[in-house]
């Protein structure tokens, strides 16, 4: 087991690359992946165990909650949380704290994918999608730096308890979004969006996608689309689809990633 590990979900690929930013610093860490039931859950060999969780809908996403309950962390090891958004924090950390104690956590703001309800570049403060990424690489550092120095938060994550209502709140809707989805007439069969999908609700029938309703809306089939092809309502068509620049659909697929 390498000396660090982070715990990652990712759907636009934002916290997947904050991850990868924190442990280019950390070295010598695996970041292992919760779209889908982690390959790993014992990391009592780790001296330093870390989360990177997006807000999703003042949460967190899908089973999220579920695979930390089964993470076993060393008393010992120093432990941090990171939540990405683009215009509220939510109770992901909260929700992590409560089974494994955080000594240490951030909030970064990014770019939001969320094109049913806000378009992309409506984060806080507003940015464009360079300086957002820009921002968000310079406090993925200095996250590193403060977890190697082994710096400790006083007050526990935060806990609004508006955002505790919209989490339970989303779970239910999460069906009717999905039913909503359309694949239009671009769509080349190219199967990417299949293979994203961390529930296996999207099929390839007739040389075009297929969804299904078993979804968390984490809307990476849509955002890393090649040709558009997805839409979920009518706002998302005049939306421009967002993705971080420096992730692609074959790492939010990977199991593990290891960074020396």
């Amino acid at each position: 087991m390498s000396k660090n590990v982070i715990f990652c979900f990712s759907g636009s690929g934002n916290c997947l690359d904050i991850a990868k930013n924190i442990a280019k610093e950390l070295k010598d860490t695996d970041i292992v992946m919760m779209r889908s039931e982690p390959v790993v859950t014992d990391v009592t060999g780790a001296e330093r165990v870390g989360f990177v969780v997006p807000c999703f809908a003042g949460g967190l996403p899908g089973e999220v909650e579920e695979y930390v309950k089964k993470i076993k962390v060393s008393p010992k090891a120093y432990t941090f949380g990171v939540a990405s958004y683009s215009g509220y924090m939510g109770i992901g950390l909260s929700v992590i704290n409560k089974y494994i104690p955080l000594l240490y956590w951030a909030g970064i703001s990014h770019h939001c994918s969320c094109i049913w309800l806000l378009p992309h570049n409506l984060t806080m403060p507003p940015l464009s999608v360079e300086k957002s990424q820009e921002r968000s690489e310079k406090l993925a550092k200095k996250v590193a730096q403060d977890v190697l120095a082994k710096k400790f938060k006083k007050l526990a994550p935060p806990a609004n308890p508006l955002n505790v209502i919209e989490s339970k709140a989303w779970g239910k809707l999460c069906p009717e979004k999905a039913a909503k989805m359309r694949v239009n007439e671009q769509c080349i069969g190219c199967g990417q969006c299949a293979k994203l999908c961390p529930r296996g609700n999207i099929r390839i029938e007739n040389g075009k996608a297929s969804i299904g309703t078993d979804c968390i809306q984490c809307l990476s089939c849509l955002q890393f689309c090649p040709t558009q092809a997805i839409d979920l309502g009518g706002a998302s068509v005049k939306r421009q689809r967002y993705h971080n620049i420096k992730i692609t659909p074959d790492e939010l697929c990977e199991k593990l990633i290891h960074i020396d």
